[in-house]
């Protein structure tokens, strides 16, 4: 599953996070680290961007760059 499929209100687990060379190093610096605990707390009325909150901050993100993000459960 990646970040633009986690349902709102649901917590997941960052397994790994792709992209090329900047954009994975923009998701890296903004804290989108692999075993990080992710939630999706709510997404705009026409489904881009979406907000997360993530070590204790709240992100908003696009949903192009969410799948760019593969999680795992979070009782994983």
């Amino acid at each position: 599953m990646t970040l633009d499929e986690l349902p709102v209100g649901s917590e997941g687990v960052i397994a790994t996070v792709g992209g090329d060379g900047p954009l994975r190093c923009r998701l890296l610096d903004m804290g989108l680290i692999p075993r990080t605990r992710v939630e999706k707390i709510k997404v705009a009325p026409l489904g881009d961007p979406m907000q997360i909150r993530i070590r204790g901050y709240e992100l908003t993100l696009r949903s192009e760059d969410a799948k760019m993000i593969a999680l795992k459960e979070a009782g994983v």
